[in-house]
């Protein structure tokens, strides 16, 4: 490979990377306005859906890509799906428009998430990778912070459309960057393309993934014939995709992947906290708005406590990674998820919101070893040349937990609630309105704190559900490699000047 401008590369990528997740938090923000404007109350759930479904489904098809044709290539178009997507859904006059432009941009959004790790660990050194990739999960956290301010500011002072269209200059300058850092050979040779395969992996992935968002949206139960009939396909989809790789020459996910023990142990690692862990913490603003009586806003901010055990820890994870052997860093770091899980599965009414805190800067340290570890220890366990799917197949595993994750959790609390309220004695009327709406704000004293203890006790359900999670994922820790990632460079560098 010829020399790259290593600081033009991180400009570019980190530019692409801050804006793409950006992208989701603003949006957010600017629904209800898009909503009113293209009369779309209707497929409301499917705009943030569709962006999920194919950004994940897309994930490990664009890493295999990118291994075969070169990671620049496949960035560049993946920033060029992102910035067409962007044109076309600030352009929208219709709802439907808008889902499409929103499916193509989680194209280019599930290419360029991974891909941009994949170019760091082609950039950098190793020491020098794990502290960038260290500082850059926690970085991934200023969209929330700031998403809320600038989709406000953006719909109030310009329009919706922008929220959108202001994706291309940034998208052209990130693309700018890289296309003047990065500097990659041309591959000789016609690369062979597992189509058949490819299809299957998306047949397979679009219909698993179809299932939550047809819950969200459409209403269905887990067990309708509709939802078992995309689950039982999936799976069904899944087998012959098995079948088909173990019999071609290039497969899109190689078989032998699952059997690094490193790549399983991290994707099952993952799928847990995306499931468990991701997936109920990100019911809590329900939690803070109706129990503590906080603003949206409020209780959005309020997660970010998170972010202050996850920065610090993160950063130093990034020097002990390569110094220390990193199994025993997860082993120690994921004791602390429990330490949180423990604490919340006990909150109540009366729980203040300094004792909130304190939990979540106990859960954000103990989760940090993942913002500096999984991806830094799955390229190092790998062949170079399949990093690219690699580190795809342990983010699908990711996004595949915290997407039914998000979902099943959600279930859960709405169906806890809707049990509790129902057992209440309540005015003809109010079950029905705070188990679909919350606790309204005009609600007499006495019955909101019979509502306020039936909302708790779920919470503390699904913290509980999180708790087991977390010891699972405290016990996943221990299948690790008993490796110093640097130690393992050098006896690789040292194999290769023998031979």
């Amino acid at each position: 490979m010829k020399e790259n401008n290593k600081t033009l590369i991180m400009i570019g990528l980190l530019i692409g990377i801050i804006f793409s997740a950006l992208d989701e938090t603003i949006v957010t923000t600017a629904m209800p306005t898009i909503i009113r404007d293209l009369h779309g109350l209707q497929l409301y759930g499917w705009v943030a859906g569709v962006y999920m479904l194919t950004m994940t489904a897309f994930m490990p098809i664009l890493g295999k890509l990118a291994d075969l044709f070169g990671r620049k290539r496949i960035y560049m178009i993946c920033m060029g799906l992102f910035i067409g997507g962007s044109i076309i859904s600030g352009l929208a006059t219709s709802m439907d428009v808008l889902l499409i432009g929103r499916g193509i941009q989680g194209i280019g959004a599930g290419g360029m998430m991974p891909l941009a790790m994949i170019i760091l660990g082609d950039t950098y050194p190793l020491e020098q990778r794990a502290k960038i990739q260290s500082m850059i999960g926690p970085i991934m956290f200023l969209p929330q912070l700031l998403g809320p301010m600038v989709g406000g500011v953006i719909v109030d002072q310009l329009s919706w459309h922008f929220v959108f269209l202001i994706n291309i200059p940034i998208g052209i300058v990130s693309a700018i960057f890289m296309a003047k850092g990065l500097r990659e050979n041309r591959r000789e040779g016609k690369p062979k393309i597992d189509w058949a395969g490819a299809a299957v992996l998306l047949a397979a992935l679009v219909s698993l993934l179809l299932t939550p968002v047809l819950k969200d949206t459409q209403g269905y139960a887990w067990s309708s014939p509709v939802i078992v009939g995309l689950l039982v396909f999936g799976c069904i989809m899944i087998g012959l995709l098995i079948w088909i790789e173990s019999r071609v020459e290039e497969p899109i996910i190689p078989l032998h992947l699952f059997k690094n023990r490193n790549v399983v142990v991290l994707s099952t690692l993952v799928f847990i906290v995306g499931l468990g862990l991701i997936g109920c913490f990100a019911s809590f603003p329900f939690y803070a708005q109706n129990i503590m009586g906080l603003s949206p806003t409020g209780a959005g901010y309020l997660t970010m406590a998170f972010m202050l055990g996850a920065i610090p820890m993160s950063m130093l994870n990034g020097f002990t990674l390569t110094k220390l052997r990193y199994r025993n860093v997860f082993i120690v770091s994921f004791i602390l998820p429990i330490i949180a899980f423990f604490f919340l599965s006990q909150i109540s009414v009366d729980t203040s919101i300094a004792a909130i805190i304190i939990y979540f800067v106990i859960m954000g340290a103990g989760l940090g070893v993942l913002f500096a570890g999984d991806n830094l220890i799955v390229q190092e366990s790998v062949n170079k040349n399949e990093s690219g799917i690699a580190l795809s197949t342990v983010q699908l595993f990711q996004a595949l937990g915290t997407t039914v994750g998000m979902s099943l959790f959600g279930s859960l609390l709405a169906s806890h609630i809707t049990n509790g309220v129902s057992a209440l004695k309540l005015p003809a009327g109010t079950a029905e309105k705070i188990a679909t709406g919350g606790i309204p704000k005009d609600l007499a004293p006495d019955i909101a704190a019979q509502a306020k203890t039936v909302f708790a006790g779920a919470f503390q359900n699904l913290y509980m559900i999180a708790l087991v999670m977390s010891v699972a994922a405290f016990v996943v820790c221990f299948f690790l490699k008993n490796e110093i990632l640097s130690k393992k460079v050098a006896e690789e560098k040292l194999v290769a000047q023998d031979m």
